[in-house]
């Protein structure tokens, strides 16, 4: 509606998979759905043209930037997470570093250890000022 992109569903299946006990260092870009239950030392971003769903389960660690379009984090993360659409923050999530969303759920228990940044639909160079019609 009013020229907005329509929002993308988030990936019901999981393409890839970190698993438990397994450690990469260096930054993924990933396509479709990401499941880390092992841990990340580099940045986690999903590819520019295709939305990705990040899913870290409660004995996952990222120390790194994540940027994806949908998020369900139940593990740590060091570092700043930015959502271009939703986010869930489980019981078990400790995030430190700034979360950026545009739709949040944050359930009992979770922790992010700095700030929480809404970002709106439309782009600040969209505004245009109204000039006021009395003269000065």
């Amino acid at each position: 509606m009013f020229g907005s992109k329509k929002a993308s569903k988030p990936q019901s299946r999981i393409d890839s998979l970190i698993g438990a006990g397994t450690t990469i260092e260096g930054n993924i870009c990933f396509t479709g759905g990401l499941r880390v239950d092992g841990q990340v030392r580099g940045n986690v971003t999903s590819a520019d043209d295709k939305p990705g769903t990040l899913v870290l389960s409660d004995q996952a660690r990222i120390e790194g930037e994540i940027r994806v379009a949908h998020a369900v984090i139940n593990g740590t993360v060091i570092g700043a997470v930015n959502v271009l659409e939703y986010v869930e923050l489980q019981g078990k999530a400790n995030v430190t570093g700034d979360v950026q969303y545009r739709t949040l759920e944050i359930q009992l228990g979770a922790v992010v250890q700095g700030r929480l940044v809404y970002q709106t639909e439309s782009k600040s160079d969209k505004v245009v000022p109204i000039k006021s019609a009395v003269a000065e």
